[in-house]
Protein backbone atom coordinates (compact mmCIF):
# COMPACT_ATOMS: atom_id res chain seq x y z
CA UNK A 1 0.00 0.00 0.00
CA UNK A 2 1.39 3.47 -0.92
CA UNK A 3 1.66 6.27 1.63
CA UNK A 4 0.77 9.22 -1.02
CA UNK A 5 0.58 9.80 -4.44
CA UNK A 6 4.10 11.08 -4.74
CA UNK A 7 5.31 7.30 -4.43
CA UNK A 8 3.91 7.01 -8.51
CA UNK A 9 5.93 7.70 -11.21
CA UNK A 10 4.33 7.60 -14.63
CA UNK A 11 5.36 8.59 -18.39
CA UNK A 12 3.91 11.59 -18.87
CA UNK A 13 2.44 12.73 -22.59
CA UNK A 14 5.52 13.56 -24.41
CA UNK A 15 6.70 9.91 -22.65
CA UNK A 16 9.51 10.62 -19.89
CA UNK A 17 9.09 9.03 -16.61
CA UNK A 18 7.95 11.72 -14.15
CA UNK A 19 7.55 11.07 -10.65
CA UNK A 20 4.78 12.54 -8.09
CA UNK A 21 7.53 13.25 -5.51
CA UNK A 22 8.02 16.56 -7.87
CA UNK A 23 4.57 17.52 -6.54
CA UNK A 24 5.58 17.09 -3.00
CA UNK A 25 3.94 20.26 -1.08
CA UNK A 26 1.57 21.18 -3.75
CA UNK A 27 -1.72 21.04 -4.25
CA UNK A 28 -3.02 18.61 -6.77
CA UNK A 29 -6.12 18.01 -8.64
CA UNK A 30 -5.94 14.42 -10.59
CA UNK A 31 -8.59 14.22 -13.31
CA UNK A 32 -8.67 11.36 -15.61
CA UNK A 33 -9.64 12.77 -19.54
CA UNK A 34 -11.21 12.20 -22.65
CA UNK A 35 -11.27 14.00 -25.56
CA UNK A 36 -14.18 12.69 -27.21
CA UNK A 37 -16.56 13.18 -23.98
CA UNK A 38 -19.45 15.24 -23.50
CA UNK A 39 -17.71 16.32 -20.54
CA UNK A 40 -14.77 17.22 -22.68
CA UNK A 41 -15.44 21.15 -22.34
CA UNK A 42 -14.37 20.56 -18.84
CA UNK A 43 -10.74 21.53 -20.06
CA UNK A 44 -11.38 24.86 -20.01
CA UNK A 45 -12.80 25.09 -16.44
CA UNK A 46 -9.76 22.81 -15.60
CA UNK A 47 -7.11 25.36 -17.30
CA UNK A 48 -8.78 28.11 -15.36
CA UNK A 49 -8.61 26.74 -12.62
CA UNK A 50 -4.88 25.89 -13.15
CA UNK A 51 -4.22 29.31 -13.75
CA UNK A 52 -6.33 30.85 -10.94
CA UNK A 53 -4.15 28.74 -8.64
CA UNK A 54 -0.76 27.81 -9.74
CA UNK A 55 1.01 30.78 -8.54
CA UNK A 56 -0.06 29.55 -5.10
CA UNK A 57 1.20 26.09 -5.00
CA UNK A 58 -1.52 24.21 -6.39
CA UNK A 59 -1.39 21.99 -10.01
CA UNK A 60 -4.33 19.94 -12.19
CA UNK A 61 -2.92 16.50 -13.32
CA UNK A 62 -4.62 15.18 -16.80
CA UNK A 63 -4.68 11.25 -16.96
CA UNK A 64 -6.17 10.61 -20.40
CA UNK A 65 -8.24 7.37 -19.96
CA UNK A 66 -10.42 5.34 -22.68
CA UNK A 67 -12.34 3.11 -20.34
CA UNK A 68 -15.33 4.56 -20.65
CA UNK A 69 -16.96 4.07 -23.93
CA UNK A 70 -13.92 4.25 -26.07
CA UNK A 71 -13.78 8.59 -25.27
CA UNK A 72 -10.13 9.16 -25.54
CA UNK A 73 -9.18 6.72 -28.72
CA UNK A 74 -5.88 8.55 -29.72
CA UNK A 75 -2.78 8.37 -29.23
CA UNK A 76 -0.52 10.44 -26.76
CA UNK A 77 0.69 12.65 -29.59
CA UNK A 78 -2.86 13.31 -30.51
CA UNK A 79 -4.30 13.57 -27.12
CA UNK A 80 -1.40 16.68 -26.91
CA UNK A 81 -2.28 17.99 -29.85
CA UNK A 82 -5.94 18.33 -29.31
CA UNK A 83 -5.95 19.55 -25.90
CA UNK A 84 -3.28 22.46 -26.92
CA UNK A 85 -5.23 23.80 -30.05
CA UNK A 86 -8.52 23.05 -28.79
CA UNK A 87 -8.46 24.14 -25.24
CA UNK A 88 -5.00 25.52 -25.05
CA UNK A 89 -3.69 23.54 -21.88
CA UNK A 90 -0.70 24.35 -20.38
CA UNK A 91 -0.97 22.11 -17.04
CA UNK A 92 0.53 18.74 -17.03
CA UNK A 93 -0.81 16.24 -18.97
CA UNK A 94 0.60 12.27 -18.98
CA UNK A 95 0.54 9.25 -20.92
CA UNK A 96 -2.61 7.59 -21.40
CA UNK A 97 -3.43 4.80 -18.65
CA UNK A 98 -6.54 2.49 -17.27
CA UNK A 99 -8.58 4.29 -14.89
CA UNK A 100 -10.61 0.85 -13.79
CA UNK A 101 -10.76 -2.86 -14.44
CA UNK A 102 -8.60 -5.18 -14.78
CA UNK A 103 -5.59 -3.59 -16.08
CA UNK A 104 -5.91 -0.25 -13.85
CA UNK A 105 -2.85 1.36 -13.16
CA UNK A 106 -1.48 1.67 -9.56
CA UNK A 107 -2.04 5.45 -8.93
CA UNK A 108 -5.61 4.64 -9.60
CA UNK A 109 -5.40 1.48 -7.68
CA UNK A 110 -4.46 3.63 -4.73
CA UNK A 111 -6.87 6.40 -5.65
CA UNK A 112 -10.01 4.37 -5.60
CA UNK A 113 -9.21 1.67 -3.28
CA UNK A 114 -6.61 2.92 -0.31
CA UNK A 115 -8.12 6.57 -0.16
CA UNK A 116 -10.74 7.87 2.02
CA UNK A 117 -12.95 8.25 -0.54
CA UNK A 118 -13.26 4.22 -2.14
CA UNK A 119 -15.25 3.18 -5.12
CA UNK A 120 -14.51 3.27 -9.01
CA UNK A 121 -14.02 5.99 -10.82
CA UNK A 122 -17.35 6.71 -12.48
CA UNK A 123 -16.96 8.32 -16.06
CA UNK A 124 -14.18 10.81 -17.60
CA UNK A 125 -13.58 13.76 -15.78
CA UNK A 126 -13.48 12.22 -12.20
CA UNK A 127 -11.58 14.08 -9.89
CA UNK A 128 -9.52 13.78 -6.60
CA UNK A 129 -8.04 16.74 -4.54
CA UNK A 130 -4.71 15.52 -2.88
CA UNK A 131 -2.98 17.65 -0.35
CA UNK A 132 0.37 18.90 0.26
CA UNK A 133 1.40 15.82 1.71
CA UNK A 134 0.51 13.51 -1.32
CA UNK A 135 -2.66 12.17 0.51
CA UNK A 136 -6.33 12.31 -0.97
CA UNK A 137 -8.47 15.03 0.89
CA UNK A 138 -11.40 15.53 -1.62
CA UNK A 139 -13.44 13.67 -4.63
CA UNK A 140 -15.88 15.34 -6.74
CA UNK A 141 -18.02 13.40 -9.37
CA UNK A 142 -17.32 13.75 -12.82
CA UNK A 143 -20.17 16.02 -13.53
CA UNK A 144 -18.67 18.52 -10.57
CA UNK A 145 -17.61 21.10 -13.07
CA UNK A 146 -14.06 22.39 -12.01
CA UNK A 147 -15.27 26.36 -11.80
CA UNK A 148 -17.46 25.28 -9.23
CA UNK A 149 -17.63 27.31 -5.48
CA UNK A 150 -17.48 23.39 -4.06
CA UNK A 151 -13.66 22.68 -6.08
CA UNK A 152 -12.34 26.33 -5.51
CA UNK A 153 -13.10 26.59 -1.63
CA UNK A 154 -11.67 22.91 -1.50
CA UNK A 155 -8.66 24.13 -3.18
CA UNK A 156 -8.08 27.55 -1.03
CA UNK A 157 -8.65 25.21 1.73
CA UNK A 158 -5.88 23.51 1.03
CA UNK A 159 -3.82 25.47 -0.11
CA UNK A 160 -4.13 27.58 3.66
CA UNK A 161 -3.25 24.44 5.46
Amino acid sequence: MAASVHEFTLPNIDGSEQSLSAYRGKVLLLVNVASRCGLTPQYKGLEALYQQFQARGFEVLGFPANNFAGQEPGTNAEIKQFCALRYDVKFPLFGKISVKGADQHPLYQHLTKESPFPGDVEWNFGKFLVGKDGKVIARFSPQTDPESPEIQQAITKALES
